[in-house]
């Protein structure tokens, strides 16, 4: 986080296109303002549009704007955010879940700075500066052509990655002091200790919705509290990992049944009768999973072999079995 934050700083002196990436909820609208708010246009607007959020004729209505008549329901002239963001900052979330129509015409505001409004022939200037984001690998889009490779360079000029949350779990308890603090003044709350279970709870689970997860189960905390501490009982299940396990559901079946099992239910239970095939997939599996968990978990096996239900000598040993140890490079394949 350090380095996104140099690379915040340094690229908001500029007026380059920045393209941020990062998962669901790591917080890249946060950056996009921050790059914004450094930059010389800090006292010009910022507007956000979420390209995912919207049809691709509303899009571009709402990115272009539109005149009288253009189509059923505009009964009058529009402006359309570009135009709003004149002398300011325009942040395209979502840009991925733009369409190849919508793209060669934002190329054309990045390379030449104009655009025409939805059933007009007026060409419109607008001096904005472009930010975008994507929680999806553009590349990848751009080899499945989805994403066309030359909005691409142009939006790619400085990349900022934001990692998940679980790979910068030291930046756990920071956060939820940070959001602690805001939400008891919001609520007139005063919860102001944390239970060490709760700290350790909350280190070592793998937030798939990241910090936006955390801060959802931090408010939460913060208005079901009866005291002044944020207790181990607050959280949800899925962090506590108290939520049980059926594994009298686990049955036999097919190879995708059994696979699905086994994905599900951890390295718990296998069923007794499975086939040689069964047994194979089972194995491949199993070292996929633990493989996962154990990246998820930064190679700690104290924590994966938690996480995974087994005992830290049983996950040592399959580490060992299936040559895990020395895949550490290149990935399980």
């Amino acid at each position: 986080m350090q380095g996104v934050y140099r690379i915040t700083r340094r690229v908001a002196a500029s007026n380059a296109s920045v393209l941020i990436l990062g998962e669901t909820g790591v917080g890249k609208e946060l950056i996009a303002g921050a790059v914004h708010s450094l930059s010389h246009r800090r006292n010009g607007p910022f507007v956000r549009v979420n390209c995912g959020a919207l049809s691709e004729s509303l899009l571009e209505s709402e990115l272009f704007g539109h005149v009288r008549g253009a189509y059923t329901g505009a009964v009058a002239n529009r402006e359309g955010r570009f135009e709003a963001a004149h002398n300011g900052t325009i942040f395209l979330d979502e840009i991925n879940s733009t369409s190849l129509t919508l793209q060669v015409k934002l190329l054309r505001v990045l390379q030449e700075g104009e655009f025409q409004r939805v059933g007009d022939t007026t060409t419109i200037r607008s001096d904005s500066r472009v930010i975008a984001a994507s929680n999806r690998d553009l590349m990848e889009e751009v080899r499945n052509e989805k994403f066309r490779e030359d909005l691409y360079w142009r939006l790619n000029v400085v990349p900022i990655d934001i990692p998940p949350l679980r790979r910068r779990r030291e930046d756990i308890p920071s956060l939820v002091t940070f959001f602690l603090d805001y939400y008891n003044e919001l609520n007139d709350r005063y919860v102001v200790h944390i239970e060490p279970a709760a700290l350790e709870a909350m280190t070592d689970y793998h937030w798939p919705g990241n910090v936006r997860e955390l801060q959802n189960y931090i408010e939460r905390a913060v208005v079901m509290a009866e005291g002044d501490e944020l207790a181990l009982q607050l959280l949800p299940e899925v962090v506590t990992g108290s939520q049980p396990v059926e594994t009298d559901q686990v049955v036999t079946g097919d190879v995708a049944s059994l696979t699905a099992a086994v994905v599900q239910h951890g390295l718990r239970k296998v069923p007794p009768d499975a086939t040689d095939v069964h047994s194979q997939i089972v194995d491949r599996v199993e070292r996929e999973v633990i493989w996962q968990v154990l990246q998820e978990c930064d190679g700690v096996q104290t924590r994966a072999a938690t996480r995974l239900g087994i005992n830290r000598n049983t996950l040592h040993k399959k580490i060992k079995d299936y040559g895990l140890d020395q895949a550490e490079e290149g990935g399980a394949h």
